[in-house]
């Protein structure tokens, strides 16, 4: 389980002082996927960065199965990202001298997969695995980065607007793929989005405003990524 307890998180100093989370409490339980919804400037993508390891919160805690990350030092947490955590963000981070292959494997070897093809494959990359990320479209790149996270058989999946450059039919594709893979291999996943469709897919949906939470509801019915609109 995960457990955000009171966490605050603040830029800056003094006078200019932005306090970006207001003390936000929430769990999720091992399998689950979930969805941190709310506008732009509403603290969701910090909420991710410090839920993820990313960065630390100036209070409260960040707890997987009891161990409190929030208590770690740089070099604990960042081998805490290397064993457990996976990343898919709007931003594709790939490496610009390997090729699809190349830079898929960097996540598979993490977690000695040997398997990495596949995935590639499953997201309509198999015809480009010796292509560099800059003969690629916007989309294709997006599509390289969540094979590379993928590959690396995370416990927990972290992504940020994965689906923002992202034509619809891609889109609806990526997001299918990532969804069935999640329930078939069981690991916890959160989502950040401004989409209100993407969250009809999750489990449970934790609505942020102005740094706080304004809700957190579960979907009675949760709808595939061919079922939502776009």
């Amino acid at each position: 389980m995960i457990e955000i307890k009171d966490v605050v998180k603040r830029y800056g100093a003094g006078e200019s002082c932005v306090e970006v989370l207001k003390g936000v409490s929430f769990n999720i339980e091992d399998g689950r996927f979930a969805v941190i919804l709310g506008a732009s400037g509403s603290g969701k993508s910090t909420l991710l960065n410090v839920a993820s390891g990313l960065d630390k919160p100036d209070g409260g805690s960040v707890i997987y199965d009891g161990e409190n990350i929030s208590l770690y030092d740089d070099k604990q947490l960042t081998q805490f990202r290397k064993n457990k955590v996976g990343f898919i963000f709007q931003q594709y981070y790939l490496l610009p001298h390997l090729s699809v292959e190349q830079n898929v494997k960097l996540g598979a070897d993490l977690a000695k997969n040997e398997d990495y093809k596949s995935i590639i494959t499953a997201v309509g990359l198999g015809d480009k695995l010796r292509k560099r990320p800059s003969s690629l479209s916007g989309g294709e790149q997006q599509r390289v980065a969540i094979a590379r996270a993928l590959a690396k058989k995370p416990q927990v999946l972290f992504l940020d607007e994965p689906t923002g450059a992202l034509d619809e039919q891609t889109g609806r594709q990526a997001l299918d793929y990532i969804c069935g893979l999640q329930k078939e291999l069981g690991f916890t996943m959160i989502m950040v989005t401004h989409n209100r469709n993407i969250a009809e897919m999750a489990d449970i949906v934790v609505c942020m405003n102005s740094g706080r939470i304004s809700e957190i509801y579960q979907n009675q019915t949760v709808k595939s990524a061919y079922e939502i609109g776009w």
